[in-house]
């Protein structure tokens, strides 16, 4: 297959899934509260791609939900180039990607996170995965979340779960706290076996946080809470704001390669504390 068509098929389903998962969060909100969308261009000077970012405040059931779309290409800087698969070789560059983010209004629902991208270089490679972020522990919600990612992964592979789980609760871990951020999940990258069956998998780890989130999120929609509550989601807020600004690799790739800083920054909460 041409490396031009998988560009397209990834880059068209990315947009078609931000499409999706925008109108499931608006009938969350009974469609009474709106996104607000912003388009933007890597480069103006010259075409080098972009994006679209969506953001959503104040709702009645998301304190603030951002659905990131891009698709850029171009050069990757010479500090940048060692670091990044087949880009020592020749720095040009496609990528294109979604990313969640969802802070919730409720302390009972978890903060949660999804992202799948597709990078081309000299090789060419998808990443991504999903998280949950409680500031209330639930054990029966932790389980059921992990055994529907266990059978999502063993529709492709059985090695997958086990794999892609350590992987995430090795990244998704705060070194300076001794910490993990959440509950865990599954996180993957420089996965380039083969196109099609990579692709299929992709697809199926955004149709199953999709079905996650609609599923966690009716279970507790209508869950009483108090200020204490609130209080210990601010502060786990605070970790989930330490991360990404630390150690996440997406911020990290978005702000070294020209991306638009607001679309970055949308995964960080609207109000956070530290004790």
């Amino acid at each position: 297959m041409e490396i031009d068509i998988k560009k397209d098929l990834t880059s068209n389903w990315f947009k078609l899934l931000q499409d999706s998962i925008c109108d499931d969060i608006k009938m969350l909100e009974n469609n009474k509260t709106k996104f607000i969308s912003t388009r933007w261009r890597r480069n103006k000077s010259k075409d080098e791609g972009g994006g679209e970012y969506k953001i959503l405040k104040n709702g009645k059931v998301f304190e603030k939900v951002g659905v990131n779309f891009s698709k850029v290409y171009g050069k990757f800087p010479k500090k940048f180039q060692k670091n990044i698969p087949g880009a020592s070789k020749d720095p040009r560059f496609w990528a294109s990607g979604i990313s969640v983010v969802m802070h919730m209004q409720n302390p009972q629902i978890p903060a949660m996170h999804f992202n799948t991208r597709y990078i081309c270089t000299t090789q060419n490679w998808f990443g991504g995965g999903m998280d949950v972020t409680p500031a209330l522990d639930d054990k029966t919600e932790k389980s059921r979340f992990h055994k529907t990612l266990k059978e999502m992964c063993n529709r492709h592979d059985k090695k997958y779960y086990n794999k892609y789980k350590k992987w995430c609760d090795e990244y998704f871990y705060l070194p300076h706290r001794n910490e993990p951020r959440g509950i865990g999940g599954i996180f993957f990258d420089y996965k380039r076996n083969n196109f099609e069956k990579d692709f299929k998998f992709i697809r199926d780890v955004g149709v199953t946080f999709q079905m996650l989130f609609n599923d966690i999120i009716k279970k507790k929609i209508n869950k009483r809470w108090s200020l204490k509550e609130k209080e210990m989601q601010y502060i786990k807020r605070g970790r989930y704001a330490e991360f990404n600004l630390l150690y996440d690799r997406g911020t990290k790739f978005g702000l070294q390669t020209g991306g638009n800083v607001e679309g970055i920054l949308m995964s960080l909460p609207p109000i956070a504390k530290w004790k």
